[in-house]
């Protein structure tokens, strides 16, 4: 919620709140909301946990205008404007990630490892929600989220915008670390359960893998995206 205060407050569209004195940061929110001259209303705790869909709301609650939802024909635009100024943008893919706790991690390390947008299925994965811009404290509301109908058909054409799609397997023989991440780059993240379709990881430049020398044989989705965004943050510094 302080993030989303402590820009220019345009993606807020109104607020709610329940009013208690103990609750000194509610307080302190909404009358930050106030000066910014956003509309607060009050709300008791049932009419903010069906707001929010979540029990564990802290007692306020944002209603966000995004600004951030890209179709494929978007994304193709911000790319190209991206490439066209002599950038190298990074983008992150997500193949069906069905847990919103791990699509609001996610989105949180992308935005902070400097992710051009964030690309998933328009079907069969978790979208935006209250619980994916709470877990990524503000990431959700400045970071472009394209939901696209085919993610290969969005890996073809990258190829031809000269990306490096780097999809992620635990067999993959290349290391990660082994890459060079320096250009244009995609990583393909796998579904939490059965990890990256056959489909996707045939139209991927290189397979990767993360060193794994203890018992475990694979890590959740979310860190092992963390550690694939910051080893090419890392080279591009």
């Amino acid at each position: 919620m302080e993030q989303l205060l402590g820009r220019d407050g345009t993606e807020v569209q109104s607020i709610y709140a329940e009013y208690r004195a103990a609750n000194p940061r509610v307080t302190s929110l909404v009358a930050l909301a106030k000066g910014k001259g956003i509309e607060v209303q009050s709300a008791n705790r049932a009419r903010l946990t069906q707001i929010s869909g979540e029990s564990r709301h802290q007692g306020i609650v944002a209603e966000v205008r995004r600004s951030t939802l890209l179709d494929e024909a978007g994304l193709r635009a911000l790319l190209e404007h991206r490439l066209g100024a002599g950038e190298s943008p990074l983008l992150l893919m997500l193949d069906g990630i069905q847990d919103p706790h791990n699509l609001g991690a996610c989105m949180r390390t992308a935005e902070a490892a400097g992710v051009v947008a964030i690309v998933v299925p328009r079907r069969g994965a978790a979208g935006l929600s209250p619980t994916v811009s709470k877990v990524a404290a503000g990431a959700a509301e400045t970071l472009p989220f394209a939901a696209v109908a085919n993610l290969g058909r969005v890996l073809d054409w990258l190829g031809d915008y000269g990306f490096l799609r780097v999809g992620t397997s635990d067999h993959a023989e290349a290391s990660l670390y082994a890459l060079d991440l320096t250009g244009p780059a995609a990583f393909i993240m796998g579904r939490e359960e059965s990890g990256l379709g056959k489909s996707l990881a045939q139209r991927c430049d290189v397979l990767a893998s993360l060193p794994m020398l203890g018992e475990v044989a694979s890590l959740n989705v979310s860190v092992a995206t963390g550690i694939c965004l910051y080893e090419a943050l890392r080279q591009r510094a």
